[in-house]
């Protein structure tokens, strides 16, 4: 017989734990403003992650590196003002952690205080272990991600899946270890195989959530702007669009376009 899964009617750290005990799978999206904050939250999102990828999807930039702390605190800041349940997990940007792990808390407090996140992301393993024990020690809540880091895009040189070959694997699982030892609530784990990215989350208490890792992980998360379709040019194989906005978009502004012009908008109607 099965058993009702349980509603949580505010998500916290501590419910992606129990979800995860208790078999219930964790859904996460991308969220860089208030009007979609509102709508993900709306729909039951269990996560709302305020990703450096705005630095993709919405600066235009070709990868994540140039966007900033403060930037990534007034998406933050517009995304928390949107939800009533979703936990919001903001990501520290390239350069905010890495070097130092004073900088680090003195980023993580900036982004906690100044836009009300829940949580922070960083990118990485042992490399970065004293910067996140660091802003553990000061109570802010921390989800690894492992696997693909697109901060380090320029170390790899490529998008390509990871942790293909056995050392590699076996690094990533250690870091999977470490992080849950040190005290992260979740990892994120960026295209890696899909046996690996299981074993990882048989191997440890706190959740997983892939993206391009299978579905033997705890949950998972897309960026929003590419499941629904408003960017065409990414395609990779974990990708799934649910809807096709970018065409349907493009013709809503076409007719919109061409009724200004003809003078068929405004009518009659819609006019005071």
């Amino acid at each position: 017989m099965s058993v009702a899964k349980k509603q949580y009617k505010r998500v916290t750290t501590k419910s992606l734990v129990d979800m995860k005990a208790n078999g219930q799978k964790i859904s996460m999206l991308t969220a860089y403003d208030f009007t979609m904050a509102k709508i993900l939250d709306g729909a039951g999102i269990d996560v709302i992650l305020v990703g450096d990828s705005a630095s993709n999807v919405m600066a235009g930039h070709e990868t994540t590196l140039p966007i900033t702390l403060d930037q990534m605190i007034y998406h933050a800041s517009s995304v928390v003002r949107g939800i009533e349940r979703s936990l919001v997990v903001v990501d520290l940007p390239f350069g905010s952690y890495q070097s130092d792990p004073k900088e680090a808390l003195r980023s993580a407090i900036r982004i906690m205080k100044e836009s009300g996140g829940h949580a922070v992301k960083l990118e990485g393993g042992k490399e970065i272990k004293e910067s996140i024990k660091r802003i553990l020690n000061a109570g802010i809540p921390v989800m690894g991600h492992l696997g693909l880091t697109p901060q380090s895009i320029y170390k790899f040189g490529t998008y390509t899946v990871r942790a293909k070959e056995e050392e590699e694997a076996d690094k990533l699982l250690e870091d999977a270890l470490l992080l849950e030892k040190i005290g992260c609530f979740a990892i994120v784990l960026e295209k890696v195989p899909a046996k690996l990215a299981k074993k990882v989350a048989e191997s440890i208490s706190i959740p997983v959530i892939g993206i391009g890792a299978g579905g033997g992980v705890d949950g998972q998360v897309l960026v929003t702007h590419d499941m629904l379709g408003m960017t065409h040019e990414f395609n990779p194989r974990f990708l799934r669009r649910y809807l096709d906005l970018y065409a349907d978009m493009t013709s809503a502004f076409q007719q919109y376009n061409a009724d200004v012009k003809s003078k068929d908008f405004p009518n009659e109607s819609e006019q005071y």
